[in-house]
């Protein structure tokens, strides 16, 4: 049997766990720049708010009802995270972390007929322990588990177990096809055509059809809901194999100066990254344009792809031929909305061929950028700098509705009295 842990509402939790007076409020969190809807709690998807809503149409709606609204705190959710991953952790012996806030489970070797009770324990002891609200599906498959997490969602007891024949039949029947996991609205399309509209009419289908015309990513999906395993464990995710640091300016910018600060640090984000996964990167590019949306300014858009003399993950280095790339793209006379800095051709760090044209000394800057990486892990982000980096913040995100910090940052700790 597999699980499938998902946190409610994630980012909306996260809010209310250091706020109790929000709970049974709606609350919405917003994109970079504030600019649109990407989180909400049960309370405002009651008021029709969607996902993606542009936050300037819904001022009336915040207005009338008291919406709380939050710009996007990562740091907070992001450790919030690492708290409900580990105490999940610790009920199973093999998990898998899909996203922020979901994770598979094995439940391989566990008494079936105690499943109940240990999902039950789970979901109040993550509640517990983290103050995020969790719904846990189990099931023979992955594929099965997200079907049994959307049910567990709209129990009162937070969790679901979807393992009698009956049981599946009765759910596939239930499900639309477009609402299965794996199933884009290409494939959904598709097969409306042959006129399978339920998850059950696709497992009908011949799998010499389904392997034919939906690869054997289909058959594998197929075989998921018939309830035989296909999908193993991925206990760690696979090196990427490009790595993008790109942001939209909280204002535009018009100056280089302002933008070779912003891409240094893009530069220097992607580098440690890489140096996360052991990579290093063989050419980057850098691009920039202006806000598209604007149609009473010029226009402007470009990138440029700059090739390394050997592959790195120096921070410095990276910083250099990141500005240099810059200056060969940019442009006077432009308001620029957005910019940002894409490491290309990723290689392992182990497998660098040499130029003979090029002498770098790896071992030292390995030492400099592992020692750099443990100060900035241990007392903060970029304590520890390129002085290209600076501290300029023109260029930073709109977050005027950002919460405290509350468990990474000692001066915004709460206060009990």
């Amino acid at each position: 049997m597999v699980g499938l842990a998902d946190c409610n509402n994630f980012y909306a939790s996260c809010e209310r766990v250091f706020d109790p007076s929000l709970r049974s409020k709606p609350v919405v969190v917003l994109s970079n720049n504030d600019g649109c809807v990407i989180a909400r709690s049960n309370e405002a998807k009651a008021l029709q708010i969607a996902m993606g809503t542009p936050a300037y149409q819904i001022k009336s709606l915040v207005k009338k009802h008291h919406i709380a609204v939050f710009s996007t705190n990562f740091t907070l959710y992001g450790d919030m995270s690492n708290r409900v991953m580990n105490t999940l952790a610790s009920f199973v012996p093999d998990m898998e972390i899909y996203s922020i806030d979901e994770a598979f489970l094995s439940f391989k070797g566990f008494e079936k007929y105690k499943l109940k009770a240990y999902a039950d324990q789970i979901t109040r002891t993550v509640l517990k322990h983290t103050g995020i609200p969790v719904s846990l599906g189990v099931a023979p498959t992955k594929t099965l588990a997200k079907l049994a997490n959307g049910i567990a969602k709209k129990s009162a007891q937070n969790f679901y177990i979807l393992k009698s024949r009956d049981d599946i039949q009765k759910v596939l029947c239930d499900t639309k096809i477009e609402k299965v996991w794996g199933i884009g609205k290409r494939y959904a399309d598709k097969l409306a055509k042959y006129n399978v509209k339920t998850a059950f009419e696709f497992t009908a289908m011949p799998e010499s059809w389904v392997r034919k015309h939906m690869t054997v990513v289909g058959l594998r999906l197929q075989q998921e809901l018939r309830g035989k395993p296909c999908l193993d464990f991925e206990y760690m995710p696979p090196p990427k194999k490009n790595i993008c640091t790109a942001r939209s300016f909280g204002t535009m910018v018009s100056r280089l100066d302002i933008l070779e600060e912003a891409v240094a640090n893009y530069a220097a984000r992607c580098a440690e990254k890489m140096r996360q996964q052991n990579s290093c990167a063989q050419a980057l590019m850098v691009f920039l344009h202006t806000n598209p949306h604007r149609k009473d300014l010029p226009q402007y858009a470009q990138n440029i792809v700059v090739s390394l003399s050997q592959p790195t993950h120096f921070t410095p280095e990276l910083i250099k031929y990141a500005q240099y790339g810059l200056k060969k793209i940019f442009k006077k006379g432009y308001l620029y909305k957005k910019a940002g800095v894409i490491m290309l051709n990723l290689i392992p760090e182990h497998s660098i061929q040499g130029n003979l044209f090029y002498k770098a000394d790896t071992e030292k800057t390995r030492r400099l950028m592992h020692t750099v990486d443990f100060l900035n892990r241990s007392y903060g982000r970029d304590k520890v700098r390129v002085s290209a980096q600076g501290y300029g913040t023109s260029w930073k995100l709109l977050q005027q509705k950002l919460s405290p910090c509350y468990t990474t940052r000692m001066k915004d700790l709460l206060e009990v009295f």
